[in-house]
């Protein structure tokens, strides 16, 4: 099982489609949950990340496997993402993979973290950023199971 949780709505239709699709061709290979919790908009940075992490850790167990996506973490390449998931799911039946808000994520939920992972020293915008995710999870199972799509 995986879940995605992030901070924030998408309201862009054509970002809802995209994630939509993705979500569909991933479950062939497993079941997959996006769940997004409210974005405190504006507010004192500190407190927004304090009250966006309680709502967070509502959808957090002590059995999941938790990956942060931090600008500071580590980076993989396609190949190494798609062995690293394998490797995490032949340990851990629960893999949780969390996009921050517009501040970021709060000491708290980095440090339940097992993975501090990043995509790019680049910073991308929160809704477009779960469309990526969502294509590299997608492409590491292809890669695992040697069908084409990754060239």
């Amino acid at each position: 099982m995986i879940k995605i949780i992030t901070v924030g709505t998408i309201k862009e239709k054509y970002l809802k489609d995209a994630i939509d699709e993705y979500m569909k061709r991933l479950k062939k290979y497993t079941n997959i949950e996006l769940i997004e919790v409210k974005d405190e908009g504006l507010v004192e940075e500190q407190k927004a990340m304090q009250l966006e992490a309680e709502k967070i850790s509502k959808y957090l167990s002590p059995k999941d496997y938790i990956i942060t996506l931090e600008i500071e973490g580590k980076s993989f390449t396609s190949e190494e993402f798609s062995e690293k998931l394998n490797q995490i799911q032949i340990e851990n039946s629960n893999i949780v993979f969390i996009i921050g808000g517009s501040y970021g994520l709060s000491n708290e939920i980095k440090e339940k973290s097992k993975l501090h992972l990043s995509f790019s020293k680049m910073t991308f915008p929160h809704q477009l950023f779960r469309v990526f995710l969502l294509e590299q999870i997608y492409r590491a199972y292809k890669i695992l199971n040697n069908e084409s799509y990754h060239k």
